[in-house]
């Protein structure tokens, strides 16, 4: 049975998590604060460090600014962060293709060297890495406090583990979707509900 889950009054504000080496310049961070300013909604779209755990600390400096009740939204190992921050502040949540074990997915990429397209960092992925989102990764969570954005051609993650650890969450499969979830922009009224707000179909175009 799905939670009815809705927010107990409109959130305050939308703080929007973006996915593993990728930053606030992407194509869905811009969507998302263009969604936002349509609506007059404070929207955060920190840059957040490659390690896990100095994202999640950057990421909840960040709620400050968005009043005592935002919405929290991420894609991929964001949404993973957002996870975490909607359990530990009691915040509603959104996430696109979120990442459920990602210590189990890091592990295969320790001692490869990645370069941020957004920001030109280079870095390597280390042991410790892995052992931080193991540290991270809840056994549980509550899945009435979630929309759930699955792709089902997702080439990166599994969505059946998502689909088990939310169960129960208001879930929306895209078929054919694929990891970066390129038909966002169609979503954007379903996600700003989930925070209490309405946002007009096709009020914001896609992006390349």
């Amino acid at each position: 049975m799905l939670s009815a889950g809705l927010p107990r009054v409109p959130t305050t504000g939308v703080l929007y998590l973006h996915g593993f080496n990728s930053g606030s310049a992407s194509p869905k961070a811009a969507l998302m604060r263009e969604a936002c300013a349509g609506l007059g909604l404070p929207c955060v779209t920190p840059d957040l460090p490659h390690r896990p755990d100095q994202a999640l600390d950057a990421a909840a400096a960040r709620l400050g600014e968005l009043g005592d009740y935002p919405l929290v939204v991420g894609s991929s190992m964001g949404g993973f962060l957002a996870t975490l921050l909607a359990e530990r502040h009691d915040l509603p949540g959104a996430l696109i293709n979120p990442a459920v074990a990602p210590g189990r997915l890091v592990a295969d990429w320790v001692g490869e060297t990645f370069v941020n397209r957004y920001s030109g960092e280079r870095f390597v992925v280390e042991q410790a890495h892995r052992r931080a989102l193991e540290a991270m990764t809840p056994a549980a969570v509550t899945a009435g406090r979630y929309l759930l954005l699955l792709g089902t051609a997702d080439e990166t993650l599994d969505g059946r583990d998502a689909f088990a650890l939310y169960r129960g969450a208001r879930t929306i499969l895209h078929p054919g979707g694929d990891h970066g979830f390129s038909a966002l922009a169609d979503y954007l009224p379903a996600i700003l509900a989930q925070g209490g707000h309405a946002l007009p179909p096709g009020r914001v175009a896609a992006r390349d």
